[in-house]
């Protein structure tokens, strides 16, 4: 059984899957995964550096992924030419990432991917699970997060689907607007929940 996980940016996709991880639940993580494929000698920069030049490239020909947000960020033709260029180089790894996984015997595997409905993601997984926070708090920490003013961060924030509409899409939904102690009992449930599912005990 494969779990996606979402959220929008700075919701805590990756805190969540520590906690899954500590219970013992593998995970891959589309974000890692779209950093390789945009790798020195992958197809996907020397496409990406013919469209916009050295502009988006650092002095030692890895992708300057800041000066590559700016442009897609305030132009959404370039964003979708940038997800037809990834995307399906995305999807290809995730696929093999995710076929090693499971040969490993976990009860279930978690895909978390910040556009797991919007790139098509959510095809490849049994149960969405959407890591939620109220908008204002997503603004605060993206901007403390990636060294962004404000605006900058509401703009990430606005760009992405917007948050009603990504929870109506979810299975499952975890809040992660409180502590962290809150968290991991949400995590624990939901633990629990999906071995069922998958047919595994649960961990002590």
């Amino acid at each position: 059984m494969i779990i996606g996980v979402t959220g929008g940016i700075a919701s805590g996709k990756s805190t969540v899957a520590r906690a899954f991880a500590a219970l013992g639940i593998p995970w891959v993580d589309a974000d890692d995964v779209a950093r390789e494929v945009v790798k020195p000698g992958e197809p996907a920069l020397a496409e990406i550096a013919a469209r916009h030049g050295r502009r988006v490239l650092l002095a030692d020909g890895r992708l300057d992924r800041r000066a590559l947000r700016e442009i897609v960020f305030a132009d959404e033709a370039e964003r979708r030419w940038l997800e037809s260029v990834t995307h399906p180089r995305i999807r290809e790894r995730l696929l093999a990432h995710l076929a090693r996984l499971q040969a490993r015997g976990a009860p279930y595997v978690l895909l978390v991917s910040p556009l797991l409905f919007e790139s098509g993601q959510h095809r490849l997984v049994d149960r969405r699970l959407v890591i939620d926070v109220p908008e204002a708090l997503q603004i605060v920490r993206t901007a403390a997060r990636d060294d962004v003013d404000e605006a900058q961060a509401r703009a990430i924030v606005a760009a992405q689907m917007p948050r009603a509409e990504r929870l109506a899409l979810a299975d499952d939904v975890i809040d992660n607007g409180g502590d962290e102690q809150a968290l991991g009992a949400q995590v624990a449930e939901l633990d629990r929940r999906y071995r069922n599912l998958a047919g595994s005990p649960s961990v002590p």
